[in-house]
């Protein structure tokens, strides 16, 4: 197949998720003998930050505008699948040219599935919108479960298949390292995750002086208060998550809130630590057993009191559990594997299915 991706990022890490699930996704899809052309939109915040510059499975390439990408009309045209990702700058018009100019099956893959339907919802969704949704052959989602019926249903989109974030075994392993940190977390600030980190890390911290702990993620507000033993890192670029990972004797998952009101919304933050057979501990979410199995793959908390009830724990039988099941079900090329069949299945190569 030649497929055309038009994403928020590949260049760069930056303050998004997209790029490491971008990098991983399509660097097995290629494998499959498939090809694939990356545009993305030049933008200064991603320009000033980039941390990967020529992926050597892919064409990556910048437009400045909506009509630049005349440009790449041919190649649109000619693809056999166009993929528009969410939060792609002015996605609306975008999708709108990919569904005229296209001849292939067209695609909505949107990282940040409940952002978005909160967004559609309020009437404030920048790049995506319910007539454009309703041109796409396929909605690619970052949440699976009883939500893809209702995209369904809901927007007029002929398919909805789940395509959850993935890890690259190659890229995210464990490494030997003298541990650092009792907890870690790695994110970018949310202001509707923090009172969870709060609780969950920060007043661990507090309690726990003699204990050590790191957050690293950029954004974060000058104004909060971290304990001294929290080590604080700005940005950590993916080729240092294995290490980092690697030093922590755990690490904490933190959902944002539409995404745990959806439920069946792991994050690419929880594959890649489960693949460096790190221990997690995670807030609760519906379907999170779908993913890793509550006690014997990950541990699970709502308290301060229940995460360092958690660290007085040896993790190690933990973390190779949920190694074993990363690698299992949520690998790279188990991603793409699940993408070449979606997109045969729209193209009318395979027969079609409605979500349940």
């Amino acid at each position: 197949m030649r497929i055309v991706v038009l994403g928020l990022s590949l260049s760069s890490s930056w303050g998004n998720g997209h790029a490491t699930t971008f990098r991983a996704l399509l660097s097995a899809f290629a494998a499959r003998s498939h090809e694939i052309l990356f545009l993305e939109r030049d933008v200064p915040w991603y320009a000033a930050n980039r941390d990967l510059d020529a992926p050597g499975y892919c064409r990556l390439a910048f437009y400045d505008s909506i009509e630049a990408l005349e440009r790449w009309r041919g190649e649109i045209a000619a693809a056999d699948a166009v993929i528009v990702g969410s939060y792609v700058p002015e996605g609306i018009a975008v999708g709108g040219l990919v569904q005229q100019w296209a001849s292939g099956v067209t695609a909505f893959y949107d990282i940040d599935t409940p952002v978005t339907l909160a967004r559609l919802a309020a009437g404030d969704c920048d790049y995506v919108s319910p007539d454009v949704i309703a041109g796409y052959d396929l909605y690619l989602s970052f949440t699976g479960g009883p939500t893809l019926g209702w995209i369904e249903r809901t927007y007029g989109v002929p398919a909805a298949r789940a395509l959850y974030c993935s890890v690259d075994p190659d890229a995210y392993r464990r490494i030997d390292a003298e541990p650092r940190w009792d907890l870690s977390y790695l994110g970018t600030y949310s202001a509707d995750r923090q009172p969870t980190l709060d609780a969950l890390l920060i007043e661990v911290a507090r309690r726990m002086p003699e204990r050590r702990f790191a957050v690293a993620g950029p954004q974060y507000p000058a104004d909060i208060a971290w304990p001294a033993n929290v080590e604080r890192i700005e940005h950590l670029p993916p080729a240092e998550h294995p290490a980092f990972y690697s030093a922590s004797r755990y690490t904490l998952n933190v959902t944002r809130a539409d995404m745990i009101r959806a439920g069946w919304s792991p994050s690419v933050r929880l594959f890649e630590a489960a693949a460096c057979a790190t221990p997690i501990i995670s807030d609760i979410w519906p379907g999170i057993e779908s993913v890793l199995r509550p006690g014997r793959d990950i541990l699970l908390a709502r308290t301060s009191e229940e995460v360092i009830a958690a660290l007085d724990r040896d993790g190690h039988e933990i973390g190779e559990n949920a190694r074993a099941q990363v690698l299992a079900g949520h690998s790279a090329a188990r991603r793409a594997e699940e993408l070449e069949t979606w997109l045969a299945e729209a193209g009318g190569r395979l027969p079609l299915a409605r979500a349940s």
